[in-house]
């Protein structure tokens, strides 16, 4: 638990082009897009079109969730949670859950009741980290990075398998969650950790023209 919350603890930032395809139910997208994120809790998303411009711009900062939609103008805001990150990125996350699966390195749950060390599976060992809420089980390599994790109870349970390079660096992961009803897979291109994200990036001001509608 201890090298979990280290590893943690030792993320600032990313910076990366990634290619990201979702489903929800029976909705699907796939898109080029851009990807930032900075800790504890800010989350930068731009999809692309062909050409290279922002399609989508979301971001998810100081517990609040906004997605610009370029095509239609149109605005959508919300409180940053589980379900709101879902609809919009197909990632369901709370905001600092979310920041820590992008990176690679899971947080711990909140107020940790109990860890239980499990017999190894098809997967090697794993542990059980029980929170006043959640269940984080994470199987780690002997470098203490995390190669799986599951997430139980909450708003929900999801599975995450991560991608690494062979020096350990984050390359992206997969995500299955909802009785398997959202499916995300997020592959990076040449990731940057712990560069510099200034935190205005994070800030995204819309056109005046848009229209707004809560996130429902």
């Amino acid at each position: 638990m201890e090298l979990l919350t280290t590893r943690s603890r030792e993320f600032a930032d990313l910076r990366t082009l990634a290619d990201v395809s979702a489903q929800r139910g029976t909705e699907r997208f796939r898109v080029r897009s851009v990807v930032l994120a900075r800790a504890p809790a800010s989350v930068r998303f731009e999809a692309l079109s062909p050409l290279g411009s922002p399609l989508l711009v979301a971001t998810v900062h100081e517990g609040q969730i906004s997605a610009y939609d370029a095509v239609n103008d149109e605005v959508s805001t919300g409180p940053a949670t589980a379900e709101t990150a879902a609809k919009l990125l197909g990632l369901p996350f709370e905001p600092e859950d979310l920041v820590g699966i992008l990176a690679g390195r899971p947080v711990p749950p909140r107020d940790i009741r109990e860890a239980n060390v499990l017999p190894p599976d098809a997967d090697g060992p794993s542990i059980d980290l029980i929170g006043a809420v959640t269940i984080l089980r994470v199987w780690m390599d002997d470098a203490g990075l995390v190669k799986k994790a599951q997430v139980s109870g909450g708003r929900g349970d999801a599975l995450i398998t991560f991608h690494r390079s062979a020096n350990g660096t984050i390359m992206g992961f997969e995500v299955t969650a909802g009785l398997g009803l959202i499916r995300s897979t997020v592959r990076y291109e040449s990731p940057v950790v712990n560069a510099g994200v200034e935190t205005d990036r994070f800030v995204f001001s819309p056109p005046k023209s848009a229209k707004t509608r809560p996130i429902r």
